[in-house]
């Protein structure tokens, strides 16, 4: 049967690129793609003058300068039909100062923060607190019906806190157990009940009090530290206007260590219940304790800014449809509780995407006539706050999303030369995966499928709140693993590297030996996937058995 499913994927594959492949883009265009533009553009934002380019504060104004003068200087129109080059986005940044405990019995076990646990809210709050409530592991948290499974077993755990696992459920493969069971959870590639955002979200379905997810740095991806420094500080969120009083009012991550030293106190053993835990039968188990946490915050509420240009399209019956260009500009911002240096430059994460979309708008521009639809470009605030510019436009799109054809997002770029390979985070879900293969060929290179999908890093970047809204997207990603004239294995190094000693450390900076012409291809053949998108006869579609298929469907039918 997968055979045969395959085989037909295959064919509309074929089909749909048969119809629907139209020219490739001028040479002329392609090559006002270029390194030195993109490094140029690297080193002003990933500058010390910009501090990090936190939402809200002066690196928030210096980006949105200088992205506003970009596309002003390349020609693009303002994209917001307000004729400005800005979205406007409510947020509130929240800077809160937590403490908590556990009590077993008459022991109180203190948790120091951030050594312990990370605490932060999204209600906009003076202080936030939960007393004594009661404890209950809650294994991976999963309500998943179609999976025929449901961690809660309708237990009531309203006013509770509740303990996660991260990510799904990994079920062994009844056939062989080394490997995940392809049929439960997509097996070794997860899906979005693995994220930590879903977990909070369930948790507020419920009616919880707290939510604490387990760290474990193997399936979280990154280390201890990427927690400390994403969330022991001022967070943001979306200004709502119910203040967000419908999310959890406490969430938080604790250590593999505390959660262990939690429950050998509360008589149970961690690694027993995690085990437990893989079961359909699996029911949530009180841990005989109490909590207690308060977060005291300080609030500033502002307005942030998506940034946005266009280049509009030529045909006047198809200008009105659009595909867009994405990548983040914010990062981090500064730590001023650091010695040394204070900045996270987030050079590669991520004023290289932005560098991206610039050098691929000004490619745009080179073409002898735009194509028949518009191009939107979007550099997005608060991605590192949870996806909020971007949640923002899926929620307030400043065109109907459906007439919006793709979109395709950039967040970090190939900094280490030429490969033969692109690494497609998106592989398996759209015909854009398939565009995106026939350019990767005519550059005589490979696209390849998500090399570390139980990562989930499809849900963790902008395009996803797109998708969510039924928007086909591509998500090309930064690891490459076949490098031209490097051994092998290079790719991985390269790769773990980056993740260990600088992904959200104030050592992302602009390195000198960085070989920026791996990303040039990558961008050239972005550019030429939006550029077929933007030319062809029909829109792209998500593949049968994409979670995103169905409100695309329902959007499509209900379009006028």
């Amino acid at each position: 049967m997968k055979n045969l499913a395959l085989a037909s994927l295959t064919l509309i594959a074929t089909a749909y690129l048969a119809l629907a492949a139209p020219p490739e883009p001028p040479k002329d265009a392609m090559d006002a793609i270029d390194a030195n533009g993109l490094l140029a553009h690297i080193k002003v934002l990933g500058s010390d003058k910009f501090e990090g380019r936190a939402p809200g504060s002066k690196g928030e104004v210096e980006s949105v300068k200088y992205i506003t003068e970009q596309f002003h200087k390349l020609g693009l129109k303002p994209a917001n039909p307000n004729g400005t080059y800005t979205q406007e986005v409510p947020l509130a940044g929240i800077s809160g100062t937590p403490s908590g405990s556990f009590t077993i019995k008459d022991t109180k076990m203190d948790l120091q923060a951030p050594r312990d646990f990370v605490a932060f809210t999204s209600r906009i709050e003076p202080e936030v607190s939960v007393r004594d409530s009661e404890v209950v592991f809650v294994g991976y948290g999963v309500v998943a019906p179609e999976y025929g499974w449901d961690d809660f077993k309708d237990m009531e755990v309203k006013g509770k806190t509740l303990i996660f696992l991260i990510n799904d459920p990994p079920i062994p493969d009844p056939g062989d157990p080394t490997k995940l069971d392809p049929a439960m959870f997509k097996g070794k590639a997860m899906t979005y009940y693995g994220r930590w955002s879903y977990k909070y979200e369930i948790a507020a379905q419920k009616g919880a009090a707290a939510a604490l997810i387990v760290h474990e740095t193997i399936p979280a991806a990154y280390p201890w530290t990427v927690v400390e420094n994403s969330n022991a500080k001022e967070n943001f969120v979306i200004d709502a206007a119910d203040k967000n009083k419908d999310t959890v009012a406490v969430r938080s991550w604790i250590t593999l260590e505390t959660a262990k030293k939690l429950c050998a106190a509360s008589g149970k053993n961690f690694d027993d219940l995690k085990k437990a835990a893989l079961g359909k039968d699996f029911k949530p188990v009180s841990l005989g304790a109490t909590a207690n946490f308060s977060i005291a915050n300080k609030i500033h509420q502002f307005k942030s800014h998506n940034v946005v240009g266009k280049v509009e399209g030529s045909d006047p019956q198809k200008k009105d449809e659009y595909v867009i260009y994405s990548a983040h500009w914010d990062h981090l911002g500064r730590d001023p509780k650091l010695k040394g240096d204070q900045i996270f430059n987030g050079a590669l994460d991520n004023a290289s995407g932005v560098a991206s979309i610039l050098e691929i708008a000004q490619a745009f521009t080179k073409l002898p006539q735009p194509p028949p639809r518009s191009i939107l470009f979007i550099a997005t605030t608060a991605e590192e706050a949870g996806l909020l510019g971007a949640k923002y436009y899926a929620e307030h799109p400043l065109y109907p999303l459906d007439h919006t054809l793709a979109d395709i997002n950039i967040d970090i770029i190939n900094s280490w030369g030429k490969t033969h390979d692109i690494e497609d985070i998106s592989a398996g879900l759209s015909t854009l995966d398939e565009m995106l293969t026939q350019a990767a060929a005519r550059q005589g290179r490979v696209a390849k499928p998500n090399s570390e999908p139980e990562k989930g890093s499809f849900y963790r970047a902008d395009h996803f709140e797109l998708s969510k809204q039924g928007v086909p997207a591509l998500y090309p990603g930064s690891k490459p693993k076949d490098f031209v004239g490097k051994p092998a294995g290079y790719g991985q190094e390269k790769s773990d590297d980056y993740t260990q000693h600088h992904y959200h450390q104030v050592s992302d900076e602009v390195d000198p030996a960085w070989d920026l012409s791996g990303a040039v291809q990558d961008d050239q053949l972005l550019f030429e996937v939006g550029y077929q998108v933007a030319q062809g006869d029909q829109y792209p579609t998500w593949w049968p058995g994409s979670e995103f298929k169905a409100k695309r469907d329902a959007m499509m039918a209900g379009r006028k």
